[in-house]
């Protein structure tokens, strides 16, 4: 079914299943061709991760514009923030990253930026299904006017001067011993490079991909490799980026995580010392902890709650002229020229806080006190079980029941086919045995 081939982060699925199939993908390279019709010729950047079926995917994608008329520039593996900011240096009139982010090798997708780096609209989306579904056609060029393709040779030495260029003039990390996961992804090369660059004795985790060894035990989503090397090299710090590197978890040297919420706090507090936040306040989401909120109001910040995704988080950010937004996961879109996440920017904006500061990690990145959070992931077959009246029900019910004690958020994922359900609180009992229900209804009803 070609209808909701989007989710909240781009298209993904199984490789070589649903709309992740040569005859779909090209028919998705000839539709984002099409969608913005124009007098002028086109350009589409093209970026990929590690997964093996990513020499399946960039071939269809591209010989879809070709035959519609597109120039399509081919970049080889690289970070997803890496694809939006080559489309608006080069003047391309789309980006696309080839990439299931943090799922495992199996899966692909693509995410799609328009030229302004910013990922595209819903209403983008709608037209690239209509025409991929038939109901729209979809005009092919004579065979004189085919796209040219070609490969941007210096494409990682752009991006990683763009990320040294983040910083401070004369930020150095010379002396600091970190270690640097890169999930086997798109960051294996480029990240290792600009952290040596700028001094950082650098021990590197997850930098030999095969294809089909991204994110697994390793990365983000992994911290417990990252975190258990910091301890045995006495490092300063550890960074795991996930798949794509468009999101970062960090560690101080105990070990102890550090996740995109105190990142925020973080950051916050020292754009806000050194009159960096271009408003008084920063975007973050729903799943955001209660915990950062108490903290931005006690330093005279406001928090603007967006919803779930990096695009939900960077729509909110432009619409209100904010410079600092992101999510607990790790997906943190920081300065004026950032239009998705970055783990690698992140990670170096982090860093630069704590060479300034002199204090260590632990010390410099541990803000507030979460308030306790449980999460629990529900697999589903029904995409539309939300909409179940039994489960509805029970959410009605759990969340009258906790009202004033605590709070409930109960999600479909964009990325994966689960119900994610997150409690807060400080009653953890009471919120584990609310949210147990929740699932059992949910399964019971599947």
């Amino acid at each position: 079914m070609v209808r909701n081939m989007f989710g909240t982060d781009g298209i993904r699925g199984a490789a070589n299943a649903g709309h992740i199939v040569a005859e779909t993908l090209i028919r998705i390279g000839m539709a984002l061709g099409r969608v913005d019709p124009g007098n002028n010729r086109i350009s589409v950047v093209i970026g990929k991760d590690t997964r093996l079926s990513g020499y399946m995917i960039e071939p269809a994608l591209t010989s879809g514009l070709v035959s519609v008329g597109v120039d399509p520039i081919l970049v080889g593996p690289l970070p997803t923030p890496a694809i939006a900011m080559l489309t608006r240096s080069l003047r391309a009139d789309f980006g696309v990253m080839i990439t299931a982010s943090h799922n495992p090798f199996h899966d692909n997708g693509i995410k799609v930026f328009n030229k302004s780096g910013a990922k595209i609209c819903n209403t983008v989306q709608r037209r690239i299904e209509d025409m991929v579904a038939g109901t729209e056609p979809i005009i092919l060029v004579e065979a004189k006017e085919f796209g040219r393709v070609r490969r941007l040779d210096d494409a990682q030495g752009r991006y990683i001067e763009h990320a040294k260029n983040t910083l401070a003039h004369g930020i150095r990390f010379d002396g600091m011993r970190i270690v640097l996961d890169c999930a086997h992804g798109a960051g294996y090369r480029v990240a290792p490079t600009i952290f040596r660059e700028l001094g950082a004795e650098v021990i590197t985790l997850g930098c030999d991909p095969n294809g089909v060894n991204i994110n697994k035990s390793v990365g983000a989503t992994h911290s417990q490799t990252m975190r258990a090397r910091v301890l045995l090299e006495n490092a300063d710090l550890g960074i795991a980026l996930d798949g794509d590197a468009d999101r970062v978890i960090i560690a101080d040297e105990q070990g102890a995580l550090i996740d995109g919420d105190q990142i925020l706090a973080v950051l916050a507090e020292q754009w806000k010392l050194e009159g960096k936040l271009s408003r008084n306040g920063i975007v973050a989401t729903e799943m955001s902890n209660h915990g950062l909120e108490h903290f931005l109001n006690s330093a005279g910040l406001e928090l603007e709650r967006a919803g779930v995704g990096d695009r939900s988080v960077a729509e909110k950010m432009r619409a209100g002229g904010y410079n600092l937004g992101g999510e607990q996961s790790g997906h943190i879109i920081s300065g004026s020229q950032a239009t998705t996440g970055d783990g690698i920017t992140t990670a170096l904006q982090v860093m630069q806080v704590i060479k300034k500061t002199g204090r260590s990690a632990s010390i410099a990145c541990r803000k507030f006190t979460p308030t306790p959070q449980i999460l629990h992931n529900v697999k589903i077959q029904d995409p539309d079980i939300l909409d179940n009246a039994d489960v509805r029900n029970i959410i009605g019910e759990v969340e009258q029941q906790l009202n004033g004690i605590a709070r409930i958020m109960v999600r479909k994922s964009g990325t994966e086919p689960v119900v994610r359900i997150m409690g807060e609180g400080e009653n953890s009992c009471a919120i584990r045995k609310s949210i147990d229900r929740i699932a059992g209804v949910i399964e019971n009803a599947a």
